[in-house]
């Protein structure tokens, strides 16, 4: 090593690097999955999404005024304009959802100010926006952004359900019990630390670029199968099964020709993923309420043959897809759903970015070949 020249750390997908500081979140085995130094355990028992959204954006639990004011801000951010509604109109039916969402987001920062009420823009918009696409190409029809319900996994709920055909599932949606998974749910995956889609978010940020594109570049990256996607494949392979003999049969199959099976495993933990035991139990409740039994007996069979067979563990996404499944979400929506969440952590991290900015630029390994004649072109075969 020459003088002038720094020790690298190599690591392919940069495991076990420290990429920064952050007061946002502890995830990982030995510490523990907290926002702000609170347990996720109390915060999914005793909070709403919107006051962890507040406590991830504010840096604190709010006040009963506090969260009064929040939710305010929030639902005043609901509706769309015109000129919204006519791209999200003019996207493709057959657009995987994720599109919409960064899609809309993309617009939005075109004709809304990157101002001091973003955050709050972005988490009341996001569910108005996947709502209208749903209803406008499934049931040809507008659905109205007002609505009495104040929280957003009630309003998103019943905005996505507005025009369905009345079902067990529907029914169960719009219920207590439905309302509580999903706000459940949402404080789950709000934050999660240096996450891919987060990191992205940050690197964006750190070239002092504006929140939208920060936000489009946490989708663009949640887009992909394996980081955000993995709870609609975990969803597909558990309802590719007709009974619990046939899922342990199948999985023994997929591990002895090696493919790789989603929704199991994680990178920031050893044994667990302390998140998995919460949505489990809601998985299991609404099973229960629905006397649909055929999904989680199949995802339990799954988990434990994945345990013993690889010491592998489920992680959040997969029971959220049963989860979402009894809710009467469509598979392609999982994801979306995820990014009405993690849009709370994202901007966390985007205005931490910002504080002590310094631009995020790594360097790489070169693996190429050594130094090359440069030929004439005339002279090339």
């Amino acid at each position: 090593m020459t003088m002038g020249q720094k020790k690298q750390t190599k690591s392919g997908g940069l495991a076990g690097v420290v990429a920064g500081k952050s007061s946002i979140s502890t995830v990982g085995t030995g510490h523990g999955l907290n926002y702000r130094g609170y347990d996720i355990y109390d915060l999914a028992k005793y909070a709403t999404f919107e006051e962890v959204a507040f406590l991830l954006l504010k840096e604190k639990l709010p006040n009963a005024k506090e969260l009064a004011e929040f939710k305010k801000e929030l639902i005043s951010f609901r509706g769309l304009s015109e000129s919204l509604k006519e791209v999200l109109r003019l996207i493709p039916k057959d657009s995987h959802p994720m599109d919409v969402m960064r899609t809309g987001v993309s617009f939005l920062g075109n004709i809304s100010p990157d101002d001091k009420l973003v955050d709050e823009r972005l988490l009341g918009i996001l569910p108005s926006i996947l709502a209208y696409w749903h209803n406008f190409h499934v049931h040809g029809k507008e659905i109205d952004t007002k609505s009495s319900k104040e929280d957003i996994a009630s309003y998103l709920l019943e905005k996505l359900h507005a025009f369905s055909k009345p079902s067990p599932e529907v029914s169960l949606a719009l219920s207590p019990l439905g309302t509580e998974a999903m706000n459940v749910s949402l404080i789950l995956y709000a934050e999660h630390e240096f996450n891919a889609s987060t990191f992205a978010a940050r690197i964006c940020a750190s070239t002092n670029s504006d929140t939208y594109s920060c936000i489009v570049s946490g989708i663009g990256t949640l887009r992909g199968n394996l980081h955000g996607g993995a709870n609609e494949a975990a969803y597909e392979l558990i309802s590719s099964f007709e009974n619990s003999q046939d899922a342990l049969k199948g999985i023994k199959e997929k591990l002895d020709s090696k493919a790789k099976i989603m929704g199991f495993g994680h990178r920031v933990y050893v044994d667990n993923d302390p998140r998995n035991v919460v949505i489990k139990g809601y998985s299991k409740r609404l099973s229960d309420a629905l006397g649909d039994k055929k999904l989680y007996t199949i995802s339990e069979v799954i988990e434990k043959e994945m345990w013993e067979e690889k010491k592998l563990f489920p992680n959040l996404d997969f029971y959220s897809a049963s989860v979402y499944h009894f809710l009467g979400i469509p598979t392609a929506y999982f994801t979306p759903v995820f990014v009405v969440s993690r849009t709370s952590g994202w901007l966390a991290h985007v205005n931490e970015q910002r504080k002590d900015n310094k631009l995020i630029r790594p360097s790489s390994e070169y693996v190429g070949l050594d130094k090359q004649e440069y030929i004439a072109l005339e002279n090339r075969i």
